[in-house]
């Protein structure tokens, strides 16, 4: 990578930032969104909003190490994070999984501090999204809706090459109701698919099973990773050794995003479903199969079903996708 950085000295660098409830990733891009360094780190799950940013910072350094080059050189960086973002002031608030981010953080200044470069915020999902339309799986068709399965579930339409904002909150999909009265969503209603498929929601099930007297793999993996929660590789894993109860919550989880993605499909009748995020990437091809059948009986036109794709971009998707925000503005 550091040949590469090289060769495209003269050309513009962009950092891009994914800010999820489990980690950070970071890259650094040239002028034509190809990665010369990426690295990622686990996001701060105690502390405050300073404890976070530093987490960035330290992350994106990283990337530039890896990609030879220095901070100083990047025009610009993006960050992608979960929660409700207010790009004009830079802030973010409401995004649950981080620590200390109920309320609005300003985000931009602070990361600014660190670095001492200029800094753009986005949506996660939107902006993973945005990277699929223009760079992987979307960039053959006008119109999708992408499911990003991770911590929770974000989502979003892109319609005529374009994501859909409708009044600012468009494609929302975790907060679709997939059961009437059904479990409990961390947002509070009942019933959203982000209460069956949202890894948060999914080990909460899980450890409440536990105490009822069920056996799972699945925390004896997690302790011996060292994590505090589990990740989609814990899942992963547990699938891999046929645990049962994972195997369980999974297919759970399968059954509600095919619920909620036909329902939409029937609603705009788009050319392709995306499947993004963290436990959608590592599950991969074998899984968005599995959705796309689930699918069918839930379909209007189940003789004309759309292709159910994995994110091309895998997990660089968000951050690739936060390196371009602030492009308009730059090129101004």
């Amino acid at each position: 990578m550091q040949n590469l950085a090289m060769q495209t000295s003269s050309r513009s660098l962009r950092g891009g930032i994914d800010l999820g409830g489990t980690k950070i990733q970071a890259v650094i891009v040239d002028a034509e969104s190809r990665v010369l360094g990426a690295a990622r780190r686990p996001t701060p799950t105690v502390g405050g909003p300073r404890d976070v940013v530093r987490e960035l910072a330290a992350t994106l350094r990283d990337a530039t190490r890896e990609a030879g080059v220095e901070l100083t050189r990047l025009e610009r960086v993006g960050v992608g994070t979960p929660g409700a973002v207010d790009g004009r002031r830079g802030t973010v608030a409401n995004a649950r999984n981080l620590p200390g981010f109920e309320g609005a953080v300003p985000l931009v200044s602070l990361l600014e501090g660190e670095i001492g470069a200029h800094v753009f915020l986005g949506n996660d999902v939107g902006v993973a999204l945005d990277a699929e339309a223009r760079l992987g799986a979307g960039k053959d068709v006008g119109s999708f809706v992408g499911a990003w399965w991770g911590t929770g579930i974000g989502g979003g339409v892109i319609l005529r090459g374009e994501r859909w904002l409708g009044r600012g909150a468009a494609g929302e999909i975790g907060h679709t109701v997939v059961k009437r009265n059904g479990a409990r969503c961390p947002c509070g209603r009942r019933g959203c698919l982000e209460a069956y498929a949202g890894r948060r929601a999914m080990e909460l099930r899980a450890r409440k099973l536990v105490e009822r007297g069920e056996k799972t793999l699945l925390f004896e993996l997690m302790e011996k990773k060292g994590l505090e929660r589990l990740t989609s590789g814990v899942w992963a894993k547990a699938l891999e050794k046929q645990d049962e109860l994972a195997t369980r919550l999974v297919e759970r989880a399968v059954c509600a995003l095919a619920a909620a993605l036909a329902s939409s499909v029937n609603l705009l009748d788009v050319e392709a479903v995306v499947i993004g995020g963290g436990l959608g990437s590592r599950l991969g091809e074998p899984y968005a199969a599995r959705i796309a059948e689930r699918m069918q009986p839930h379909l209007f036109r189940p003789d004309a079903p759309p292709p159910v794709r994995i994110a091309a971009l895998g997990d660089l998707a968000g951050a690739i996708g936060a390196s371009l925000l602030g492009e308009r503005v730059a090129e101004v």
